[in-house]
């Protein structure tokens, strides 16, 4: 069984969008725009994507 994965990558600056939203692109470990990230695809980091999904781009990946 293949565990699946998030690919997560910021193709949109937070500057300007409220305090919290920026600190859900850090703790996602999104340091600057074009970065990405690989994450489990998990109940809390689905629901951490969905509330900057106009800043980030989302694949699933297979592990």
């Amino acid at each position: 069984m293949s565990e699946k994965k998030l690919r997560i990558t910021l193709v949109k600056s937070p500057i300007g969008y409220p305090k919290r939203q920026k600190e859900t692109v850090r703790s996602l470990g999104l340091r600057r725009l074009q970065s990405s990230v690989v994450h489990d695809d998990t109940p809390p980091i689905r629901g951490m994507v969905n509330k900057i999904s106009h800043l980030v781009k989302v694949e699933e990946i297979e592990a």
